[in-house]
């Protein structure tokens, strides 16, 4: 077996032209077709490297000089953008993330996908780019006799302390900064994850767009929380648009957010928001896009590509709380929408209910189990949508598809290399993908949503 040859060595330095970015951000540049990874470099620009570690099939380095930059390049504007791992993308002007991305999702199609030739459109983006987040979940740990609160630094457990945000609701940074230092006044100590000490894990903040409303989550380690009362007080005092204050309690040594105890402390269960015409009714822990913005503008583009007149069956694989299902319901005969969490079917009858919508069913279960049963009971679909987590969608649900034969199938992702693998399995099994529309959810990130329009092949 021929011994593959490594062109590069430790701590040498390389002239280099940085040709793609990973999906965490980092300029990809090859030595005599080796792949570097460098953090900070940009497509198409020109600069000396120096390499900081050796692997089998790649390596890494540090951006040492650019000899010519991008014309995308910009100065980041947080000040703890280089330590913060919560943005990648900062030091790309809008206009050069949303050619980036549009790039990222051609290129996998044609890579992973053997797709060519499918129109991807340019990426929808925002007008205004900044402080879209609706939800900050924010670690908290003690330094110095203070509470800091932040989002962890890149490739570690040390928080970052931060005052704002520029990708959050700037209602969440000020709940963020509010709750600490009533936490703080009253002697709360943060969690200690090497000690399993300390009360308060993580503070997290829910702020509907439209409505107004805010909720206040503490996560803690222990079920008493010091001071109760008068944390609440001061919290409803201080934040006069809270309307919910909850307790969530997670005792395991987990890096996990969410304890399965959750407790309403004050007010509702509940706070509410609205995409386009519907409503929505948001827990604790429920699954809530955090751009409402943006999520519009996918979901509006998955209808289009839905193409509903009115009288077709329409199945929602992975339906969550029901967003994608209500919007399909005011154009579709019927909705059967399909998902394996109990808690976010619960929420999806909720806000079926919430918005008067009678012609939308939903069922707990996994997608791959329970479609191919509605099939035997012959309830068959005009269109399926789709929007999978990450790792794409299950080999069983495609092969379910495949037999359907639904007319239209809209595949949401928010993986475009998933997306590219399950494209070429259902154009395999008789489909056509007409087109790919990306969606830019969380700008400065190096996230992409995508939606595809697949129809039937005539046969």
């Amino acid at each position: 077996m021929e011994k593959l040859i490594v062109p590069i060595e430790k701590n040498e330095y390389y002239d280099v032209t940085f040709e793609d970015l990973t999906h965490d951000g980092a300029g990809v540049a090859k030595v005599e077709g080796f792949p570097i990874f460098v953090p900070n470099g940009l497509i198409d620009e020109k600069a000396k490297i120096k390499i900081t570690k050796v692997k089998k099939g790649y390596a890494f380095g540090r951006l040492v000089e650019l000899y010519e930059e991008s014309p995308f390049r910009v100065d980041a504007p947080c000040p703890i953008y280089k330590q913060c791992g919560g943005c990648q993308l900062q030091h790309l002007s809008y206009e050069g993330q949303l050619v980036a991305k549009q790039k990222q999702v051609q290129e996998v199609l044609t890579r992973i996908g053997h797709l060519k030739d499918i129109p991807v459109h340019p990426v929808l983006g925002m007008d205004n780019p900044w402080r879209y987040r609706n939800k900050a979940q924010v670690p908290v740990a003690d330094r110095e006799g203070a509470l800091v609160a932040g989002f962890y630094q890149q490739r570690s457990h040390e928080i970052i302390d931060m005052e704002a945000c520029l990708i959050q609701q700037e209602k969440n940074d000020e709940v963020v900064q509010k709750v600490k230092a009533v936490c703080e006044k009253y002697g709360v100590r943060a969690y200690d994850e090497k000690k399993h000490k300390g009360t308060i894990r993580h503070i997290m903040a829910r702020y509907g767009v439209v409505t107004g409303e805010i909720m206040v989550v503490l996560i803690t380690r222990t079920s008493e929380l010091p001071y109760k009362n008068e944390i609440i007080k001061e919290i409803t005092t201080l934040i006069p648009d809270v309307k919910s204050v909850v307790q969530n309690i997670n005792p395991k040594r987990t890096n996990v957010i969410f304890g399965d105890e959750t407790n309403v402390l004050w007010g509702e269960e509940y706070i509410y928001d609205s995409i386009g015409d519907i409503k929505f009714a948001i827990s604790a822990r429920s699954f809530y896009q955090v751009n409402p913005e943006q999520t519009k503008v996918l979901y509006d583009k998955a209808l289009e590509y839905a193409g509903l007149t009115g009288e077709e069956s329409v199945i929602d694989a992975y339906c969550g709380i029901g967003t994608i299902s209500l919007f399909l319901a005011q154009k579709a005969k019927k909705v059967f929408g399909v998902e394996i969490v109990p808690e976010a079917i619960e929420d999806a009858k909720r806000n079926a209910e919430l918005n008067g919508i009678e012609n939308a069913e939903f069922a707990v279960g996994e997608a791959e189990v329970v479609i191919p049963q509605w099939k035997k009971e012959g309830n068959t679909a005009d269109v399926i949508v789709v929007d999978p987590p990450r790792k794409g969608c299950d080999d069983a649900l495609l092969q379910t598809i495949i037999e359907m034969k639904p007319k239209r199938v809209v595949y949401v992702s928010c993986n475009p290399a998933t997306l590219a693998r399950d494209l070429r399995v259902l154009e395999d099994g008789g489909f056509k993908t007409v087109e790919v529309q990306p969606v830019d959810m969380f700008p400065h990130t190096t996230h992409c949503e995508a939606v595809a329009r697949i129809e039937l092949k005539n046969e």
